[in-house]
């Protein structure tokens, strides 16, 4: 059997098994096939190599690309690389940083405790004043910040979806075609039955409505709008003039839910409790798709990656500068 058989067999199953776990994949069948193409057309033997690879990567965009490109490229090989290395140990696995960093993949603002009090008394004070309105951004945000939601998922619950009675939230078929089911804090259960008993005066409940829902003329019980959140936050955000911490150009509304990981990663090292233990539950809560996501916080975050050199300087017992 050739490479070229081989290698796409490989991937058929590859694609196969990501597929039945409920990922889209979009365009990553295309380009493994590609890549198999690739290595068909260099009459490569033996192991795939880093070499090979890398060389791959550069062809994409016609040979045109910059080394950002090139590394996206990788990057979206690099999953299968660590698939196929189980079934052939002697894969090599490209390091991530060939290219100098991957794109996309940068810290974000981490808020503190009182500039999200800050966001929500501002969007107390939205216009106008006596209408849903305040009500419904400060609910979406304090959710955001609670939860550590996809603003997409905060706008796309229905009312069934949200028991206070279990203090428990539906996440619906949202990125990555997953479901899941959230507790929350009694302190969040209390403010979604607040909003949801003064929307009760504007629109009559029913199960199917949206949770949170517009409050302007004819728009009135219909969804909130995705760029409408983003709208608003970015006005009450530039009003509260914050220091921006991050990589980004401002502090992002999806800055909430990295917000969210940080702060129960922080707890959990100040408790002492076992982080790779932990990790796999928040990676759940938080609906990701592979745990490589979740750990990214522990490298993208200067708070925890003084901690996490704390706890390396306490295991091995560095003597101190006036030690022999």
């Amino acid at each position: 059997m050739s490479p070229r058989i081989s290698l796409q067999a490989r991937i058929n199953d590859y694609l196969a098994e990501r597929r039945r776990l409920g990922f889209q994949l979009r365009s990553r069948d295309t380009l493994l096939a590609d890549f198999a193409h690739f290595v068909a057309d260099r009459h490569h033997q033996g192991p795939l190599t880093v070499e090979l690879m890398t060389e791959w990567a550069r062809q994409g965009k016609g040979g045109r690309g910059s080394p950002a490109t090139w590394a996206a490229r990788l990057a979206r090989l690099r999953h299968f690389i660590r698939y196929l290395k189980q079934f052939e140990p002697e894969t090599e696995v490209p390091d991530e940083l060939i290219f100098g960093p991957e794109p996309g993949r940068v810290a974000p603002h981490i808020y503190h405790e009182e500039e999200i009090v800050e966001l929500l008394s501002a969007a107390r004070q939205l216009r106008p004043q006596g209408s849903l309105r305040p009500a419904t951004f400060e609910t979406l945000f304090g959710l955001m910040a609670s939860t550590g939601l996809r603003v997409s998922e905060a706008i796309h619950l229905r009312d069934a979806d949200v028991d206070l009675k279990r203090g428990m939230l539906i996440i619906r078929q949202t990125k990555f075609a997953k479901s899941r089911q959230l507790p929350v804090h009694a302190s969040t259960v209390k403010a979604l039955a607040r909003y949801r008993r003064l929307r009760a005066r504007h629109v009559p409940t029913t199960a199917d409505m949206p949770f949170l829902i517009s409050s302007r003329g004819q728009r009135l019980g219909a969804p909130l709008g995705e760029r409408q959140a983003h709208r608003v936050f970015n006005a009450l955000r530039d009003s509260l003039g914050w220091v921006n911490r991050g990589a980004h150009a401002a502090p992002r509304l999806h800055d909430l839910r990295h917000t969210f990981a940080v702060r129960r990663l922080v707890l959990w090292h100040a408790e002492g409790a076992d982080v790779n233990q932990k990790i796999l539950a928040l990676s759940t809560y938080l609906g990701h798709a592979e745990i490589f996501y979740t750990y990214w916080y522990l490298t993208a975050v200067p708070e925890l990656m003084a901690l996490a050199g704390g706890k390396f300087e306490r295991f091995v017992d560095l003597p101190g500068d006036g030690d022999e």
